[in-house]
């Protein structure tokens, strides 16, 4: 019963968004929302903050806004959970992304017994 009071409860003061939280983003939803070109900013987990401008034809850039950074570009595509990159001089790696607040994602990195966060996204 208390399950009961408290899902209502969230459901009321979250209006319906606490049932998708932790939902993974849809591979075209992630497309339409962060590779079209325009920049957004990451945070990677040591807390370096980088410019990223996915365009839609498959190229990525990423611009350190701290010293303590490296640039870098490569290629992006979706798959069926989300999308791989490609870096200049790196292993391709896949990732989903999850909406973890207002303007705010979390991007997990995709493995075969647990995901970790790679970086935080947000507009």
């Amino acid at each position: 019963m208390l399950r009961i009071v408290l899902f209502v409860f969230a459901e009321v003061l979250f209006g319906g968004r606490a049932v998708l939280a932790g939902e993974p983003m849809a591979p075209g939803e992630i497309k339409a929302t962060f590779f079209t070109g325009q920049p957004f900013t990451a945070v990677s987990p040591s807390g370096t903050k980088f410019k990223m401008t996915f365009t839609p034809d498959g190229k990525m850039t990423r611009e350190p806004l701290e010293q303590s950074g490296n640039g870098s570009a490569g290629t992006w595509k979706l798959n069926a959970k989300g999308f791989c990159t490609a870096w200049t001089r790196a292993k391709p790696n896949c990732f989903t992304v999850v909406p973890s607040g207002e303007n705010k994602w979390s991007v997990q990195k995709i493995a075969t017994t647990i995901a970790t966060t790679a970086a935080i996204w947000s507009k």
